[in-house]
């Protein structure tokens, strides 16, 4: 692995380089910078799929390793490597990163070479968050990566652009300092920055549950959780759909793998202390946010809300494990809160793609997001009415599409820790039908509500492709989950050796 294609590199230095190839194109050259980001996007989607070809599901080793000095005087390395949980999420990255310039292809107009230019950096740098093995190479790809999140909403964005991107560029901002602080402590205690050998380091209590608050604040604003999630709905409702899709379906992820990556393996003793606050808080989630969805007016306000509510079934899956050991012993239903973590944040990458991919549609033919301003679509448009009353039912958690995978694992594995959290959890089976149907039947169903409702044309053969391939992909992660669940369940069962075990120092 150390002397063969440097794969991972690829994967970030391609779009990056590329993207800053298409933002020299320059306005003049609209055309050119759109197939050119297609062309670059294709390829980098080509080499994650290379990466899935040649990964060994069997073990939980580090693969496609890459090391390289960097800043050697701080013993810092350009250090590369995925696992069973890194590599579902850089597939997702680039598979949806590809939909993301195909939906923008007709709908951007103004400064076309930098709109693609801004995505396909940041998948890079996504790609760069995923795979980094050394911590702060981590950091920097981390924090690099909301600039150009920041540009997107910003330049791109709706009214009141601004103040969405500085709410949420602080949030993440202010969390991830504290991030640093821990990981400079830790460097300073073992001498070296590798990820693998921080979870060597023998660590007392006071010091695990510092570190594990300093990288819940990171992480819980990322994913996000209650109460630090406000900064979300502002920036979905202001971000061009593409910047929606992005954010929900891959940045909100870097939180859960961040609890995977550092939380767990590094803090195990703090994790098992604490993990009383992140049920609270994922549970709070589930329960009190789908409330919260239910009164929302905006379409993709309502959206943003359901994802805040689902991303808690991820994080709520993670930290069962302690309460599962400490009640019945098995390991096995532990297991399965782990994965149905990591299948829900896949499943909620496609579907909340999805859907706000749906209400672009709407938004680009009647420049309104207003569920109010909606009603008996599917006379006009059948073919988009489809497709978004499927997607409403898996993000409902419709059996036989992803959104059940997930939530049904992480329910069942809450039944082993506590009835209490499973009933709770299971609200989210009723609330996540409720507001997500309130919608449907308000801007689908029903009769023909006005005049540009009545106006409305089918959506196109572009507009078809990208909401087909979701459709297909939503479908065969719900009916045959077992190719994602193979691919990491080496590495989950290692996470779990290392989460259950001890470093507190004798």
């Amino acid at each position: 692995m150390m002397t063969g294609t440097p794969l991972l590199s690829l994967l970030i230095w391609v779009p990056v380089l590329g993207g800053l190839a298409v933002l020299a194109a320059g306005e003049a050259r609209a055309s050119l910078a759109r197939w050119a980001s297609l062309a670059i996007s294709l390829v980098t989607l080509a080499l994650s799929l290379l990466l899935v070809a040649g990964f060994d599901s069997s073990t939980s080793a580090m693969q496609f390793v890459e090391m390289r000095p960097w800043i050697e005087s701080f013993d810092i390395y350009y250090q590369l490597g995925v696992d069973g949980i890194a590599l579902p999420l850089i597939l997702l990255t680039t598979f949806i990163t590809v939909l993301v310039v195909i939906a923008g292809w007709e709908v951007i107009q103004t400064k076309v070479a930098q709109y693609y230019a801004a995505f396909l950096i940041m998948e890079g740098l996504m790609n760069g968050v995923f795979s980094a093995m050394d911590a702060m190479l981590f950091y920097v790809f981390w924090e690099a990566m909301l600039v150009p999140m920041f540009i997107i909403i910003g330049v791109w964005g709706g009214p009141r652009r601004v103040y969405a991107t500085v709410k949420f560029f602080l949030y993440t901002f202010l969390g991830s300092v504290f991030m640093l602080a821990s990981l400079i402590y830790m460097y300073m205690e073992s001498g070296s920055f590798e990820i693998t050998s921080l979870y060597a380091l023998p660590l007392g209590m006071n010091a695990q549950v510092l570190i594990f608050l300093s990288f819940l604040a990171a992480f819980a604003v990322k994913v996000p959780m209650w109460p630090v999630h406000t900064w979300l709905p502002d920036a979905h409702v202001e971000a061009p759909t593409g910047g929606s899709v992005i954010l929900a379906a891959i940045m909100l992820k870097m939180g859960g793998y961040g609890f995977l990556r550092f939380s767990l393996p590094i803090t195990p003793d703090a994790s098992r202390e604490l993990d009383w606050l992140l049920i609270a808080l994922s549970l709070i989630a589930v329960v009190y946010i789908g409330f919260v969805a239910l009164v929302q007016r905006d379409m993709k306000k309502l959206i943003a809300y359901s994802s805040i509510a689902h991303m808690g079934f991820v994080t709520l899956g993670f930290f069962l494990m302690y309460a599962i050991v400490d009640r019945t012993g098995s390991l096995g239903g532990a297991a399965m809160g782990l994965q149905g973590g990591m299948v829900q944040m896949i499943s909620h990458g496609l579907i909340s793609g999805a859907m706000f991919l749906c209400v672009g549609v709407l938004y680009d033919r009647i420049h309104s997001r207003e569920i109010g301003d909606y009603g008996g679509v599917a006379n006009t448009m059948p073919v988009f009415a489809t497709f978004m009353v499927l997607f409403a039912m898996s993000n409902a958690g419709l059996p036989g599409t992803s959104g059940f995978v997930g939530e049904f694992f992480v329910i069942l594995a809450s039944f082993q820790a506590n009835f209490w959290f499973a009933m709770l959890a299971g609200t989210t089976l009723i609330l996540g039908a409720a507001y997500t149907l309130w919608m449907v039947k308000r801007v689908v169903f029903g009769e023909v509500a006005n005049d540009k409702v009545a106006a409305l044309q089918d959506i196109n053969r572009r507009e078809f492709f990208v909401l087909g391939v979701l459709a297909v992909s939503v479908l065969a992660l719900g009916l045959y989950p077992a190719p994602l669940t193979d691919l990491m369940s080496s590495s989950l069962d290692n996470l779990l050796n290392q989460a259950l075990g001890s470093k507190l120092v004798p």
